[in-house]
């Protein structure tokens, strides 16, 4: 007859198990998400750039300011009763700097750099909470997963370890220099 310690590891261990599987699928699921939300960017530059040149040039149009893009170019902004995308995080590459990402995730790749630069290793998303000073919920904890994992999927971090993050070869100070 089985111990009743041994029934209970054969659970946990099955537990653990369905946890592993979990985050393997979520991780899966991030890059296609990752992928997805790529697209999506490209997609609505063309159409704010087609937009751009079949608008009339008659007083009846609704009045568009420029922004610039990722690239630095002019693009007509969404019209204030559009729906809003949410933040975007793009995709790194040489020169690029921190400007482009929003305060959340500043703050990550901050953290991560000042650890990068006292030679300190990677951190979990539950240290990063406790340095934030955030409440040690799990939601509080999976949201910051997330946005890990996403600037993971874009290039700005490396997860050299399960659940392990730190800034990624190449990407320097908040102005982009290397």
């Amino acid at each position: 007859m089985p111990s009743v310690v041994g029934l209970l590891e054969e659970h946990e261990l099955a537990a653990r198990r369905r946890v592993d599987g979990l985050r393997e699928e979520a991780d899966r699921i991030q890059a296609q998400l990752a992928a997805a939300e790529l697209e999506w960017q490209e997609w609505t530059i063309a159409r704010r750039r087609v937009d751009t040149v079949l608008a009339p040039d008659s007083a009846g149009t609704i009045a568009t300011k420029t922004t610039p893009d990722l690239l630095g170019e002019h693009v007509p902004s969404v019209r204030s009763d559009a729906v809003k995308p949410r933040s975007q995080v793009p995709v790194w590459r040489e020169g690029c700097g921190w400007s482009v990402l929003s305060v959340d995730y500043q703050r990550i790749v901050q953290l991560l750099a000042d650890r990068s630069r006292l030679h300190q290793g990677p951190l979990t998303c539950q240290e990063m909470a406790a340095v934030f000073g955030m409440d040690m919920v799990p939601a509080r904890v999976e949201g910051l997963r997330s946005k890990a994992k996403r600037l993971v999927a874009r290039g700005w971090l490396t997860e050299p370890g399960s659940g392990r993050f730190t800034l990624a070869a190449g990407v320097a100070g908040p102005g982009g220099a290397s």
